[in-house]
C-alpha cells in the first residue's frame, strides 16, 4: 500500500512538476495563476527522490490547491479512496471568507463518494486578545469565528456488516448489505460573545439536512445478504428507505484552562428525524465530552472549525485561514460520549441510522476495535475512551495507547454488560498531528483486530456531515 500510495502522488505530481516558473502572464486569470504557482511549488518539492523530498512532495499533493489528491478510509470494509479535489478560496473583504471545493473519490471495493461543499466563515466579529502571559501564546490562532457549511454529497458502500441489533446480538446472525445516501443541506456554528481565549467559549449549534437512503443487497465474503437473514421486525427499515428532514439544535462548549494545559470540548445535541413515513420518524439527543491534556504543556492551535486541506490549503493566510501550531508531542484524551432516541409507540429508529460500537462505525470513528465493525448497534449508546499519543523523539512515527468501555440498549433500558477493549499502535504524524494509525486492539471474548486507519480530514471537504 505503502509502494501504491507514492506511485499515485508521483503519477499526480508529474503534469504540475513538469512545469517551469515563469512570470505571469498579460492577462492572466486568477485560476490559471493559482495553477501556476501551485506547479512551481510541486516542482520544487518534488524535485529528487530523497526521503525528505519524498516526504515533502507528498504532503504538498495532498494540501496543496486549487488541485491536489484526496485518499482515506471511506467506511470501514470498504477500502481506502483515492480520487482529485478541486479547493478555491475568495475573501471579498475584511468581513467574509469563502471556501468551496469538490471531490470524488473511489476505492477497489467499489465504494466512492463525490461532492460538492461550501464553507463560509464571517471573519468579521470582534476577538478578545491578550497581549502577554501563558495565554497569549498557548492560545495564538484560536479564534471564535462564525461558520456555516453548505453541502451536497452522494456515497455508495457496497459492505456493511449488520448482525441484529441489542447488546446480546450474535456474532452467527452476521450478514452484509449495501447503502447509498444522498446529503443536501447546511450546518451552523454561531459563537456568543467574546470569549474566544477566556470564558467558556461557548458557541450555539443548528443544522438542516435532507437525507435519501437506498439500502441493497450484497454477497460480500459469501456471508447471506441481509433480508435473507432478517425482516422488518428485526432490522427496522429494511423494507422501505423514505426520505428524511433531519434538523438539529446543539449547544457547545470548548473552555481552555490552567494556561491550555486542560482543554476541554463538550457538546450536546439535540436531533429530530422526520420521514416521509412516520412509522420512521424519531428524536436522538447525544452528549459528547470530550477532554484534551496536551504532553509537555504544548497546546493545539487549531483554525476555525478544524479546517481541512479543501478548507485551509497550503499557500493560503487570509484571514479565518491561519497557519497551523500542531502539538509536536502528543495528547492524553478522555472522552465520554452517550445518544439516545426516541420515539413513539408506532414508530421505530431505522436500523442504519442507529449507532455502532465495534470497529470503526460508518463515519470512521474507532469504538471498542478490538470487535469487528458495526459489531453491537442500538437506538442508545454509552461510550468511554481513554488514549494517549506521544511522538518518538523528534520522529514523524508515534506510540498511541487506548481503552474503551462501551454498550449499547434498547428503550426498555435492557443495556447488558459494558464491554471493553485495549489497544496499541504506531501513528504516523504529519506536521505534529497523527494522520495515520496502525493498531491492534484486544479484550473480550471474540479475538482481536488489527486496523489501519487514515485521518479523515485528508479526504478533505468542509465539515462532512456524519451519515446517521
Amino acid at each position: 500500500m505503502k509502494r501504491l500510495v507514492t506511485i499515485l502522488w508521483l503519477l499526480a505530481a508529474a503534469p504540475l512538476a513538469a512545469q517551469t516558473p515563469a512570470a505571469a502572464p498579460q492577462g492572466e486569470s486568477a485560476f490559471h495563476a493559482e495553477l501556476r504557482r501551485e506547479g512551481n511549488r510541486v516542482r520544487e518539492s518534488c524535485s529528487a527522490f530523497t526521503l525528505k523530498k519524498i516526504s515533502d512532495c507528498a504532503i504538498e499533493l495532498a494540501t496543496d490547491h486549487p488541485l491536489h489528491v484526496t485518499f482515506g478510509t471511506l467506511a470501514p470494509q470498504n477500502g481506502i479512496g483515492f480520487g482529485p479535489a478541486l479547493a478555491m478560496h475568495y475573501t471579498p473583504n475584511e468581513n467574509w471568507r469563502l471556501n468551496w471545493s469538490a471531490d470524488v473519490v473511489g476505492a477497489i471495493s467499489g465504494a466512492w463518494r463525490a461532492g460538492g461543499y461550501l464553507k463560509i466563515v464571517r471573519t468579521g466579529v470582534e476577538l478578545p486578545t491578550v497581549s502577554s502571559g501563558p495565554a497569549a501564546s498557548s492560545h495564538a490562532g484560536i479564534h471564535a469565528y462564525p461558520v456555516i457549511d453548505v453541502y451536497a454529497q452522494t456515497i455508495s458502500l457496497p459492505k456493511l456488516a449488520y448482525f441484529g441489533l441489542g447488546p446480546s446480538s450474535d456474532r452467527t446472525g452476521k450478514s452484509y448489505y449495501g447503502m447509498g445516501e444522498h446529503i443536501i443541506g447546511s450546518s451552523v456554528i454561531y459563537p456568543i460573545g467574546t470569549s474566544a481565549i477566556g470564558g467558556l467559549n461557548l458557541s450555539l449549534l443548528g443544522e438542516i439536512n435532507y437525507r435519501g437512503v437506498d439500502i441493497r443487497s450484497s454477497d460480500a465474503d459469501n456471508l447471506p445478504s441481509i433480508e435473507q437473514v432478517y425482516t422488518e421486525a428485526t432490522a427496522p427499515g429494511l423494507t422501505s428507505q423514505p426520505g428524511f428532514g433531519q434538523f438539529g439544535e446543539g449547544v457547545r462548549i470548548k473552555p481552555s484552562l490552567l494556561n491550555g494545559h486542560l482543554q476541554l470540548n463538550y457538546m450536546t445535541r439535540w436531533q429530530q428525524f422526520v420521514a416521509g413515513d412516520s412509522a420512521y420518524s424519531f428524536q436522538r439527543w447525544t452528549l459528547d465530552l470530550n477532554h484534551e491534556i496536551p504532553i509537555r504543556g504544548t497546546v493545539t492551535a487549531t483554525p476555525p472549525e478544524n479546517f481541512t486541506p479543501n478548507d485551509c490549503p497550503r499557500g493560503t493566510a487570509d484571514a479565518g485561514c491561519l497557519p497551523v501550531s500542531r502539538n509536536r508531542y502528543g495528547t492524553l484524551n478522555l472522552r465520554m460520549f452517550m445518544a439516545r432516541s426516541d420515539v413513539s409507540d408506532t414508530a421505530s429508529v431505522p436500523f442504519y441510522f442507529q449507532p455502532t460500537l465495534g470497529g470503526s462505525d460508518i463515519n470512521g470513528n474507532r469504538v471498542l476495535p478490538s470487535y469487528e465493525d458495526y459489531r453491537f448497534r442500538g437506538p442508545n449508546a454509552l461510550l468511554f475512551q481513554e488514549s494517549i499519543e506521544r511522538a518518538i523523539g523528534s520522529t514523524p512515527v508515534g506510540v498511541w495507547i487506548a481503552s474503551d468501555q462501551g454498550r449499547v440498549s434498547f428503550e426498555d433500558g435492557d443495556a447488558g454488560a459494558f464491554r471493553a477493549t485495549f489497544s496499541a499502535g504506531l501513528t504516523l504524524r504529519a506536521g505534529g498531528f497523527p494522520v495515520v494509525l496502525l493498531s491492534f486492539a484486544t479484550g473480550g471474548p471474540e479475538g482481536h483486530h488489527v486496523a489501519l486507519t487514515i485521518n479523515t480530514s485528508l479526504l478533505g471537504g468542509s465539515s462532512r456531515p456524519s451519515l446517521f
